[in-house]
């Protein structure tokens, strides 16, 4: 009787980490997701900021605010799209390092569900030889 007891316990032991797999694999997707976004936007700005470097020093730049062009100096819309860049940037790498613990911590519950498994086969197999 002891015996399952503890194979139950190993169960739901097993479910926990499982759900707690489950749950980190989601936060992987979502990274994925968030870093692919920053990605793109990562590329449009410096897409514009070679458009920018392209113009003359008196041209005409306008940033689009809601429904309205406003008129914009070139000196500053390039600043602001370099600090655009930066925190883009910024943010990519603080993703980059949330997902490399994410995977870890993924790795970790993997090695732990399939330690847990062999034990529960073990007692399985233990028991059926009684």
């Amino acid at each position: 009787m002891g015996s399952t007891s503890a194979v139950r316990e190993l169960q739901r032991e097993l479910e926990t980490k499982a759900n707690d797999l489950s749950k980190l694999q989601k936060d992987i997707a979502k990274n994925h997701q968030i870093r692919k976004k920053y990605t793109i936007q990562l590329g449009e700005n410096e897409l514009v900021l070679k458009e920018l470097d392209l113009l003359k020093d008196d041209a005409n730049v306008y940033k689009l605010i809601g429904p309205v062009l406003v008129k914009q100096d070139l000196a500053e819309a390039n600043a602001n799209v370099r600090k655009r860049i930066d925190y883009i940037s910024a943010e990519l790498k603080r993703l980059d390092s949330a997902l490399q613990d994410l995977e870890e911590k993924q790795n970790s519950k993997r090695d732990a569900i399939l330690k847990l498994q062999q034990r529960i086969q073990s007692q399985q197999a233990g028991k059926a030889k009684v």
